[in-house]
């Protein structure tokens, strides 16, 4: 099963680090958040990778073309009057990565229909190139295939961010506590699974594949929602960059699944 990579937005969110590059290529602990993703799939033994690049698309194309040589020790003689190459301890991923430059300004469900003749019409998983999570991918998977629907997205709960307040009819506050998970709401987290059906939803450049599509789906009953209660993350903002890079840096990144 192949694996969709959204990866072509501005990220302007982050714009102190995506005006040079894009944003899935903005990194942690060294490697790209997108390689940190890819790891995740590959540890569960799903190794094909189709990104959906757009903005400074080229920058994830020369990482990929020169990957071998980043996991590499390398010498260069130039004492013979010519340069030589002698690549040494090189390591490299068992995957085949397809790069597609799907434009600028398209949205979501434009660029998923842009890599159409690169999926086939086989069920094949699809997930945002700025978020990691620690779901496990194969239980993901068979949920899909056991329910049949079109689509199965991975929903994790999203914190309050302040405190609750419990307030009367005349306005005088009752109780106070501290936010609890059960106080959040049900977000998508990405890590879909997808039928080829998903196709037929999508309709040119400006289609927001979280909007008409999904919508469609959901008042259908195509679509499936899958509750991951482990780790979630989304790096939006430099400070949650920061607090991802010292997970990594202390040795316990939740996401880190594989050895």
């Amino acid at each position: 099963m192949k694996v969709v990579l959204l990866a072509g937005g501005y990220g302007t969110r982050i714009s102190e680090e995506s005006q040079f590059k894009p944003k899935p290529m903005i990194e942690l602990g060294g490697m790209p958040i997108l390689w940190h993703i890819m790891k995740l799939y590959s540890y569960y033994g799903f190794n094909e990778f189709i990104i959906c690049a757009g903005y400074k698309q080229h920058i994830i194309k020369e990482y990929f073309a020169n990957y071998f040589l980043h996991t590499a020790d390398v010498t260069y003689d130039y004492t013979g009057g010519k340069s030589e190459m002698t690549v040494h301890c090189s390591t490299a991923e068992p995957w085949k990565v397809t790069v597609v430059d799907t434009g600028l300004g398209v949205m979501t469900g434009g660029r998923i229909k842009r890599i159409q003749r690169y999926v086939g019409d086989e069920p094949f998983m699809m997930t945002y190139g700025d978020g990691v999570c620690d779901v496990n991918i194969g239980e993901l998977v068979e949920f899909h295939r056991a329910h049949g629907k079109i689509a199965t997205l991975t929903v994790v709960m999203l914190e309050q961010q302040k405190g609750v307040l419990d307030i009367g009819g005349d306005n005088a506050v009752k109780s106070f506590r501290e936010k609890n998970l059960s106080d959040g709401a049900p977000i998508n987290a990405g890590f879909m699974v997808l039928n080829p059906e998903i196709f037929d939803y999508l309709d040119g450049d400006g289609c927001v594949f979280e909007r008409e599509p999904m919508e469609r789906l959901a008042e259908q009953g195509e679509l499936m929602s899958y509750l991951h209660r482990g780790y979630w993350q989304c790096m939006d903002t430099a400070r949650e960059r920061d607090i991802m890079e010292k997970q990594w840096a202390s040795g316990q990144a939740p996401w880190k699944v594989w050895d």
